[in-house]
């Protein structure tokens, strides 16, 4: 891919909203929104190659995972939709 196509693409900022809302996390919660914030800034980039591509991307929340001690996180599946070329 070339330099052009990366400076059209959007910034997410998903590392650094990730940083500014985990600056008074426990070393443990911090690696693990490190971790979120890495795996979602290649879905995104994932999401945007398939779209490059001739695909529409929609994530859904398809559950919602909850830990028992009130925390809770959406889980998502992408919904395909292929244009005719």
């Amino acid at each position: 891919m070339s330099l052009v196509m990366e400076d059209k693409r959007p910034r997410t900022r998903v590392r650094e909203r990730a940083e500014e809302q985990s600056a008074d996390l426990g070393a443990q919660q911090q690696a693990a929104i490190r971790s979120l914030a890495n795996d979602l800034h290649r879905l995104n980039q994932a999401v945007m190659k398939a779209v490059e591509e001739g695909l529409s991307v929609e994530l859904v929340r398809s559950s919602r995972h909850h830990s028992g001690n009130g925390c809770w996180g959406d889980l998502l599946v992408p919904v395909i939709l292929r244009t005719e070329r």
